[in-house]
């Protein structure tokens, strides 16, 4: 197993990661966003407020986004697997 090979293993696996939290951390964001218009629109500024949304919506992001979320980590799973034969040379 040479350097370039781990080098491309991690490189994939760190996509992977990237491209597996973006719809949750960017869901978040958004929704955390748009309760802090609100709070300073109104001057609540209650810190129960800022966080039971966020949750709420990075569950129901899980759960539509989670086949596919899960449908790619089975993906590269597989290929990583059935790529080991060809790393130990």
């Amino acid at each position: 197993m040479t350097d370039a090979v781990v080098i491309d293993v991690a490189q994939k696996a760190l996509m992977l990661t990237l491209c597996l939290s973006a719809p949750l951390l960017g869901l978040g964001l958004i929704v955390g966003l748009i309760v802090s218009v609100f709070q300073a629109a109104t001057q609540i500024h209650e810190m129960t407020l800022t966080f039971i949304p966020k949750i709420a919506a990075v569950g129901v992001a899980l759960i539509v986004c989670g086949p596919w979320m899960l449908n790619r980590i089975v993906s590269f799973t597989n290929q990583l697997l059935q790529s080991i034969p060809s790393l130990v040379k």
